[in-house]
């Protein structure tokens, strides 16, 4: 045998045919599946028992909800990382699939890690990305990706071994993660309306408006509707909650990291609200220059994040959106109804809102000379520039 190798592993068409390509090859196969949030009991249990069904030696499940929320879900809230200004960066938890198949070759002296992603999507990327920049000396073995192999040749190799292949045609493809659900297929590919039917996190169950008020500290949400609790359980209570008034969904035509452009639907209501709030918060507690900067750097963070999540600038870039960070602290109440949330009210002791000072178009501790006085400068340039050029003002 060649060694081991390890492959990231869903049970599905792709990762089952590359089982056997790879035992083919003269590879020990050890099958490695990440839990981010979307997998139920029996589909573990379903992709075990498939991996040794295949062949594998091992199959091993690392439980990754817990640090893709510490190690990306925080950095998204604090950076309202919406990639093109809409999408919440769901597939990122890819990044750490690279990360443990490193973490797992070294334990087990495995000479390669391999992976069914096909040459024309975003996954491929994400994965490889740390493997490739990685210290490690090991191979990368992409047998779907290197070969061009079609789904139909897929399911004729594992038939012609002996092996089922789930006939069912879905009309849609589910990616569920702990962020929410992704959908892709039928209407969306041909750019029509999708059935309400279809929607899963946001199905609306609910008409009547209500509200939900969200705690932050230092950025992150740290209490929902007066209970202190895991914040993985806030983004999982506002899915279910928010979700149910039909809010935080989207279908969008994005920028893939290949060049083209892909028509996406995604439901993602915990996240998209805990953006929504803190946002809101934000606006009341930093100064207008902070502001001014963070929102460029925050968008520029989302876009190099889509692709390249860790790489080195989005470090430098967060270094200042995590130091703004540290005056985030308050309540934010928000209202909820058919499709839609607003925030309603707002209180932190980081409020840059003095009322001994001036309260907005009603009073001040100034005069209207004082005024008088500061629009003379206010306007010193202007007026200087239309006197010379003699033109009108508007």
């Amino acid at each position: 045998m060649k060694g081991k190798v390890i492959l990231l592993f869903s049970g599905g068409l792709d990762t089952s045919f590359c089982v056997l390509y790879l035992k083919e090859q003269g590879y020990d196969v050890i099958t490695l599946t990440m839990d981010s949030g979307g997998l139920s009991p029996q589909e573990l249990l379903y992709i075990e028992n498939r991996s040794k069904e295949l062949g594998a030696i091992k199959h091993i499940l690392f439980d990754i909800k817990q640090e893709v929320y510490d190690k990306i879900i925080t950095k998204i809230i604090k950076a309202n990382g919406l990639y093109q200004g809409v999408y919440p960066l769901m597939c990122s938890d890819r990044f750490l699939f690279g990360k443990y198949a490193i973490e797992l070759a070294k334990k087990e002296n495995a000479i390669a890690i391999a992976h069914g992603c096909t040459a024309s999507g975003n996954d491929q990327f994400r994965i490889e990305t740390p493997i490739i920049c990685s210290t490690l000396d090991i191979q990368l073995i992409t047998p779907v990706k290197t070969l061009g192999i079609s789904r139909d040749e897929e399911i004729k190799y594992l038939e012609g071994h002996g092996f089922t292949v789930p006939k069912e045609v879905k009309k849609y493809t589910l990616n569920e993660n702990i962020f929410g659900m992704t959908i892709s297929g039928s209407e969306i590919d041909d750019n029509k309306e999708i059935p309400e039917d279809v929607w899963v996190v946001s199905k609306i169950t609910k008409n009547d408006p209500d509200y939900v008020e969200i705690v932050f500290e230092k950025g992150l949400p740290i209490s929902l509707n007066g209970k202190t609790m895991n914040p993985m359980e806030i983004l999982k209570n506002l899915n279910a909650i928010v979700g149910s008034y039909g809010y935080g969904r989207d279908v969008y035509i994005e920028d893939e990291t290949l060049g083209i452009k892909g028509r996406q639907a995604f439901e993602a209501p915990g996240i998209l609200l805990i953006i929504k709030a803190h946002k809101a918060l934000e606006k009341a507690v930093l100064t207008q220059e902070q502001l001014c900067l963070k929102n460029t750097l925050d968008y520029k963070w989302a876009d190099l994040a889509y692709n390249k999540l860790f790489a080195p600038v989005l470090k430098d870039i967060f270094a200042f959106i995590n130091s703004t960070q540290k005056m985030v602290n308050g309540n934010v109440k928000i209202t909820l109804c058919k499709k839609s949330a607003f925030v309603c009210e707002i209180s932190s002791s980081n409020e840059l809102v003095d009322e001994s000072v001036a309260t907005y178009a009603q009073s001040s501790t100034w005069t209207g000379e004082h005024v008088k006085s500061f629009m003379e400068f206010y306007t010193l340039q202007s007026k200087i520039f239309y006197k010379k050029n003699k033109g009108d003002v508007i």
